[in-house]
């Protein structure tokens, strides 16, 4: 297996793009991911492209690359569409390093694009409902205007705060921090701050969810470039970050969680202490996860998790920020990108591009990201470890 870095990034701005679909949003990001590291279209050898609800909300199905990067100069390459739910963007950085690092070719990129706001809200959450194994669910009376994930997170909440104390609080201390990050990133779809009694305020969702508690529908796309280290050294490409590890699982009922064994995995690869970790951007589809995160990536000792927010360890100037972008929660979560976005919020961390949310001395980052249900696991899961070269 060769060394692989990342070269080169791009995304858009997460919002709701009234007058913009799939295609216009992934040739910015392509465009600027590629001017980024410095290269053309000519040099990729190989493009994965992410997408999980075109299908059931335009109608675009099974070429959903070849049709989105139509006009990029990019038609030509082997282009491999990935599906995998929320986790659809991390299958293709995880297909792209495979690529790079097994020598199927030298330059890879890896896209996630997704339009999901669209004029019949409940045609959204269908598609994100999709997201289960169907043939498992019992017929249950579902309010079509809203995501049916926030029920399995606003259960998860409820034994988390059994288990650990945790309060709902607590968990609106997870979006004030994440809207106080969004509000100094241009990229994010919520750049308004907000406090603990507003968060509290909105509208409930599901017990102990209120609105500002969940991430918003929106839409949006992400790049990244991948590059061998012979490549770059090579090519003189400047700024690389190194790949430590890609870990992907799907999920199995019954045994070890998807979490679990994609964190494990990319730890036992990378060879990192899970304390060395200096920068995270975890998958805060609801406020709660970010905590439960933190446990999940080892970043405390198991039911610590409410500490370490309360220390403010996961605020800037804390021990390991958490979700500089914004997270799930205020950056946005068009689901087919997020996870291309999370890799580019942690290079750009390590590369000392983030401005006021820049986490000082920043040299290990690591992405946690989920894709759909299977059961009380994640259908997909997929860890990325980077390091500043």
């Amino acid at each position: 297996m060769r060394d692989v870095h990342i070269v080169g990034t791009g995304m858009t701005r997460f919002a709701k793009h009234a007058d913009r679909g799939v295609r216009s949003l992934s040739e910015e990001a392509v465009r600027e991911s590629l001017a980024d590291a410095s290269l053309t279209a000519d040099d990729v050898g190989m493009v994965f492209f992410s997408n999980a609800t075109s299908g059931l909300i335009t109608g675009q199905e099974m070429i959903r690359g070849q049709s989105a990067l139509r006009h990029t100069g990019l038609l030509g390459k082997p282009i491999i569409n990935t599906e995998n739910a929320c986790a659809s963007a991390t299958t293709a950085v995880y297909l792209a390093w495979m690529a790079v690092s097994g020598g199927a070719c030298e330059v890879a990129l890896a896209v996630g694009a997704e339009k999901m706001t669209h004029p019949d809200k409940a045609r959204t959450f269908a598609a994100l409902g999709a997201a289960r194994d169907l043939d498992e669910l019992e017929a249950a009376d579902e309010d079509p205007t809203r995501s049916p994930f926030m029920d399995i997170y606003a259960a998860k909440a409820r034994q988390f705060m059994a288990d650990t104390g945790a309060t709902a609080a607590d968990f609106a201390e997870i979006s004030v921090k994440s809207h106080w990050f969004a509000a100094r990133n241009p990229r994010a779809q919520y750049r308004t701050e907000v406090s603990v009694e507003e968060v509290l305020a909105s509208r409930e969702i599901a017990s102990p969810l209120t609105l500002l508690m969940c991430s918003p529908v929106g839409d949006g796309a992400a790049a990244v470039v991948f590059a061998s280290d012979d490549y770059v050294r090579r090519h003189g490409l400047a700024d690389p970050v190194r790949v430590r590890a890609v870990a992907l699982t799907s999920g199995m009922p019954g045994g070890p969680s998807a979490p679990s064994r994609a964190i494990a995995q990319a730890y036992e690869d990378s060879g990192v202490d899970p304390l060395d970790i200096n920068i995270a951007e975890v998958h805060d589809a609801a406020a709660p996860a970010e905590i439960i995160a933190y446990e999940e990536l080892r970043l405390c000792a198991p039911g610590d998790g409410v500490k370490l927010l309360r220390d403010g360890q996961t605020a800037l100037g804390g021990r390991v920020p958490v979700n500089t972008s914004g997270g799930l929660l205020s950056k946005g979560h068009p689901v087919g990108a997020t996870g291309c976005a999370q890799v580019v919020q942690i290079t750009e961390q390590l590369r000392g591009r983030s401005g006021e949310r820049q986490a000082e001395g920043a040299r290990l980052g690591i992405t946690h990201n989920g894709g759909g249900s299977l059961g009380t696991d994640a259908a997909a899961f997929g860890v990325t470890i980077l390091e500043k070269v």
